[in-house]
């Protein structure tokens, strides 16, 4: 596809104009500014004059409201008042959402940390407790500004956009289309046999990549454990949404991981047996919203940079074959917790 006519907007937050904004809310940079992994949003390490560094997210113009950023904001100050392990942003001179110029910004404390070993049975049984914790705030009362994860939102929405904006080549559309369109019958089929599940906040992109593993100890105020970081995705949707991204390996390991996630998870919030139905029908959403996402940021020049694989002929062809797997898997008996060797 050809260069965008017009600057993305990210163009014009240099490493000078990020500073100044910061500075607006009288955190002063001693001129360290790194950039930290993020492609939804701009966010960056920043170091501060005789303090401690901070974070500092500046969020993708145009993606959410202000008062949907308040709500984020409020559901992780609603967890850590409960003492359960998030990263919140600070609130500075009575706010946590700052503007400067065409950017909103929001400054986290720094937490260090590494990715969970999810391989451990005592780690995703950890995991599961929080999450259990998280969930049975986010089931107190529900979001009015941020959209619910569904079919429609995660399905048959950017699959028309996808199709409405060309981004599927000429001689794979119509394999795609169809395989597109048995996928979302099967979420469907899927979301019948799971029944009226009841949505709640959740994270909304709860894999390893968010969540910060303190090792030894206490550092600043986290103690040893997992830290969960980025609620940018939060969403009303099912409770699975914030577990499933947490399996892996075929079918066995994954019923083990699960029945390990779940013997802590059940330990503060009950779990509907029903969404289990659910485990792949998310993973099609996610997959077909993937794609969507990726087309819709590639006027933003750091996505060709990072996915170059992506709107190539060989990305449609494994997306094709990626779906009719997942059709496969949305036939099967849904997965079942393994709890042998949970505790």
């Amino acid at each position: 596809m050809s260069a965008p006519e017009t600057p993305h907007a990210y163009a014009a937050l240099t490493p000078d104009r990020a500073l100044d904004a910061l500075a607006t809310v009288g955190i002063l940079g001693d001129g360290r500014l790194q950039a930290l992994g993020s492609y939804e949003n701009r966010v960056y390490l920043v170091g501060v004059e005789d303090a401690n560094p901070v974070v500092a997210k500046f969020y993708r113009p145009g993606r959410w409201s202000d008062a949907a950023i308040a709500e984020e904001h409020l559901f992780v100050a609603e967890l850590a008042e409960r003492e359960i392990p998030v990263v919140a942003p600070l609130s500075i001179r009575g706010r946590t959402l700052h503007a400067a110029d065409e950017f909103r910004f929001a400054v986290y404390p720094r937490c260090g940390g590494r990715p969970p070993e999810l391989e451990r049975k005592e780690t995703l049984e950890w995991m599961g407790r929080f999450l259990g914790r998280i969930h049975a705030t986010g089931a107190l009362t529900p979001f009015s500004h941020r959209p619910a994860l569904d079919a429609r939102t995660f399905g048959s929405e950017p699959r028309d956009w996808l199709l409405a904006h060309d981004f599927v080549p000429q001689d794979l559309r119509a394999a795609w289309q169809a395989i597109a369109a048995r996928a979302l019958d099967s979420v469907a089929h899927c979301y019948e046999r799971a029944g009226a599940v009841r949505p709640l906040r959740l994270h909304g992109d709860c894999h390893a990549g968010n969540v910060l593993w303190i090792e030894h100890g206490r550092t600043g105020d986290r103690v040893h454990g997992p830290h969960f970081v980025d609620f940018d995705d939060a969403r009303m949707g099912p409770a699975m949404q914030d577990l499933w991204m947490l399996l892996s390996g075929d079918r066995a390991d994954m019923s083990r991981q699960l029945g390990f996630v779940l013997a802590g998870y059940e330990d503060f919030f009950d779990f509907d047996r029903r969404e289990l139905h659910l485990v792949e029908a998310l993973r099609t959403l996610r997959l077909i919203h993937y794609s969507a996402w990726l087309a819709q940021r590639w006027d933003d020049p750091a996505f060709p940079a990072a996915f170059p694989w992506f709107n190539t002929q060989r990305y449609w062809q494994d997306r094709i074959l990626e779906l009719r797997e997942q059709v496969a898997l949305m036939d099967e008996p849904p997965l079942e917790p393994d709890r042998r060797w949970s505790r």
